[in-house]
């Protein structure tokens, strides 16, 4: 209770700040927060963006970004999007799958065949559809930001196959599809959120976790962890959006000028993605990390009856053969 009391009067404050925000200018200031670090590709495209925004609107519109959770976790910033306190977030699809059902379908082990496929995926109708989606719960996608492939990093020993994990707690998001397949692999889910799990790694709450190479180097998670198991279980975008409390008060012209500054901070985040990717790599070996790059079809094999799961829900089943049938 007390710590529902502490999120609310953070929730209050929150409030506060940006309703107080001065209204004299024309400029319409959006807001946008997001947790991760400033060194970040997403954050340096939201920069771009904001730019971008700028440009395009003749100094009609700008964006005000908050990172590192300066505003509240990623489910907190889909809250403070819902009742219209915060104009837009990025959040990974493994929180957003708590508010928009449907989105659960990305975060299933091995969907995907490779990168290729999941753009071909998110950028084409299947992707916009999961983005609409989201209205009918106050949020409004607009844009699939390159996260990687997430795979698993220990602390005492290296993940060779899927018995490595047995009996190892493995944070995880607060996600139904991550918990149910680090259950399969054998290992003990825990979700912990982002800013407190280097702590909880420190301190032996878990011995492990999971996530993309540039997410670990830059949470410093592999000055902990010392082995970095390359099985790339799933491959979980971040999501880009606008709450519809903001959608609605923007007119055509603002709308097209969003979208087209969104657009060109996509293509501009994938294109540092790739980089990124090699950089961490390479960082967390010289820091210590050992890279195993593990045989993947053990640790499909062991998944892929999650599929099944969803054989009964004739809405999620038709959506996993619609996007495994994208060539």
């Amino acid at each position: 209770m007390k710590i529902k009391n502490i999120w609310t009067l953070h929730l209050l404050a929150v409030v506060l700040t940006l309703s107080g925000c001065s209204k004299i200018s024309s400029k319409r200031t959006l807001k946008l927060a997001h947790g991760l670090d400033v060194g970040h590709s997403v954050h340096i495209a939201m920069v771009k963006m904001g730019e971008d925004l700028e440009k395009l609107s003749g100094g009609k519109m700008a964006l005000e970004i908050y990172p590192s959770q300066q505003l509240g976790t990623e489910r907190q910033c889909l809250e403070l999007l819902q009742i219209g306190s915060l104009d837009m977030t990025k959040v990974s699809v493994g929180v957003l799958e708590n508010f928009a059902p449907k989105m659960k379908v990305l975060g299933l082990p091995f969907l995907f065949r490779d990168r290729e496929h999941s753009f071909k995926v998110l950028d084409g109708p299947i992707g916009q559809k999961l983005l609409n989606d989201g209205e009918q719960y106050w949020l409004n996608g607009l844009g699939y930001y390159d996260a990687g492939s997430r795979s698993f990093y220990t602390k005492d020993k290296p993940v060779n196959t899927p018995e490595d994990l047995t009996g190892l707690k493995i944070r995880v998001m607060e996600s139904v599809t991550a918990m149910d397949m680090v259950n399969k692999l054998g290992g003990s889910p825990t979700p912990i959120s982002w800013g407190e799990l280097y702590t909880s790694l420190q301190q032996g709450v878990v011995d492990g976790a999971e996530n993309n190479p540039p997410s670990f180097y830059l949470s410093r998670h592999y000055e902990v962890c010392k082995f970095y198991s390359l099985d790339e279980h799933t491959v979980l975008p971040d999501v880009l959006i606008a709450g519809t409390h903001l959608w609605n008060k923007l007119n055509e012209q603002e709308r097209v000028w969003l979208k087209e500054a969104v657009n060109n901070s996509v293509i501009y985040q994938r294109k540092l993605w790739m980089e990124a990717e090699k950089e961490a790599l390479k960082a967390v070996q010289e820091a210590g990390v050992k890279i195993i790059r593990p045989d993947k079809t053990l640790f499909l094999e062991k998944t892929k009856d999650i599929f099944d799961q969803y054989k009964e829900d004739e809405t999620m089943y038709s959506l996993i053969k619609d996007i495994q049938a994208v060539k």
